[in-house]
């Protein structure tokens, strides 16, 4: 269960900086598609914001304390902090770089879930798979 703990913890930093990150460039995107990307970067931050606080319960539902400071998310998270601003193409190139290693990362967490037999948790990782899939769709199709 600690290992299980201790991922679950990592996936929920990456989370919340992958969410920082998207609501950053969402503030910051400048050029010819500004309206598109403002709305695209900004549906992303919304949703993966909505899934913040469940997550925070689902960690605390296995009775340990949920990682809550920019320097927890810093020494946790596999998404690398944004301390630029990108021309556009690359912030979707970053982002969807982002997205797919969150679904690596939330695909190893699921499956600690599984083999614990944690079934609602893992239903909840599955779900934020399926969220990143469709990040990763949009902002690849975008790039395109």
């Amino acid at each position: 269960m600690d290992r299980l703990q201790q991922a679950l913890k990592i996936a929920f930093a990456s989370e919340f900086s992958f969410y920082l990150k998207a609501h950053n460039y969402h503030w910051n995107v400048t050029g010819p598609m500004f309206p598109q990307l403002h709305d695209l970067f900004g549906k992303i931050y919304e949703e993966v914001y909505g899934s913040i606080d469940t997550f925070a319960e689902e960690i605390r539902a296995l009775n340990t304390f949920v990682p809550a400071s920019y320097t927890r998310f810093s020494m946790l998270s596999q998404i690398d902090e944004e301390t630029a601003i990108p021309d556009a193409q690359s912030m979707l190139a970053e982002l969807l770089s982002d997205s797919e290693r969150m679904n690596k990362l939330l695909k190893l967490t699921f499956d600690m879930a599984t083999a614990d037999g944690q079934e609602g948790l893992a239903d909840f990782l599955a779900g934020r798979m399926d969220a990143h899939k469709k990040h990763s769709w949009m902002l690849r199709s975008t790039l395109a």
